[in-house]
């Protein structure tokens, strides 16, 4: 990972570090030649990375949080960790065979799907923060007063 800000098993990104992943994820999404006109995503960690990718492709529609996704669909979110979120839109998705599952950081160590693409890897466990995520992480982190 490109972040100079590694801190007690923490990586922050910054802005810089997210414009670079996105557009080495955006090349990785063109070269699987996969045809897409529709994005989806989750709001909680894919909303700004969808719209950044989307801006690559000059796609202007974006799914967010729905109970159905159509096939020919590229989904967008910002890491792909356990895989859980991954599982989830699997079921929900019309067309599986269709479906391109695309991440700005992917957890070192874990088995990736075939629908996967992502920018880049974790350097190994460390818990990673991205720009749109300091605010939460700050307050759930806050030193308790003793």
């Amino acid at each position: 990972m490109t972040s100079k800000n590694n801190w007690k098993g923490k990586s922050f990104l910054t802005w810089p570090d997210i414009e670079s992943q996105v557009q080495i994820l955006s090349d990785k999404i063109k070269k699987t030649g996969f045809e897409f006109d529709t994005i989806a995503t989750v709001s909680r960690g894919g909303l700004v990375p969808a719209r950044l990718v989307a801006d690559n492709f000059d796609v202007k529609k974006i799914l967010v949080d729905k109970k159905k996704i159509p096939g020919k669909t590229l989904f967008v979110d910002d890491i792909y960790d356990s895989g859980d979120t991954f599982k989830k839109i699997l079921q929900i998705v019309d067309k599986p065979e269709k479906f391109l599952y695309a991440t700005i950081i992917a957890r070192k160590g874990t088995k990736y799907p075939k629908q996967l693409v992502y920018g880049t890897k974790t350097l190994g466990s460390e818990y990673v923060v991205f720009p749109w995520d300091k605010i939460e992480y700050a307050r759930a982190h806050k030193p308790t007063k003793d």
